[in-house]
């Protein structure tokens, strides 16, 4: 019956750390209340959302029956985007750009070297043919 109790603690705590976070991220936390301007303009903010969970418990001294048991969590919320309603138009606005490195500069560069450089061997190649 002890083993039964404690699983019922551990069952409790758990239950108790998630409903927090249900309360935390909700739909609203993702696609925001529409906000409509003055001039008939309705922006809808659009979010990013992380979590990370993780709970637990153990039987701790020389007692079985003491219980220990801890949960947590952590919720991360970036804002992304505005949908932008004017006039029955939709239009997508981003909120920031990416943050652009010069590793991600040289990534983007590769293609179009790998192109440049087929193409200078493709001519090469002609040449040969033509002499």
């Amino acid at each position: 019956m002890e083993n039964k109790d404690k699983k019922a603690q551990l069952s409790e705590l758990m239950d108790t750390t998630m409903s927090k976070i249900r309360e935390m991220v909700d739909a609203n936390a993702i696609i925001g209340q529409p906000i409509t301007t003055p001039d008939g303009v309705t922006l809808i903010p659009i979010s990013s959302v992380s979590f990370a969970f993780g709970s637990g418990g153990s039987d701790y001294g020389k007692s079985v029956d003491k219980f220990g048991g801890g949960g947590g969590a952590g919720v991360r919320i970036n804002p992304v985007a505005f949908l932008i309603v004017k006039d029955g138009v939709t239009r997508v606005m981003p909120v920031a750009m990416p943050a652009y490195g010069a590793v991600e500069r040289v990534l983007d560069m590769v293609p179009e070297a790998f192109d440049r450089v087929e193409s200078f061997l493709a001519k090469r190649k002609e040449e040969k043919d033509i002499f």
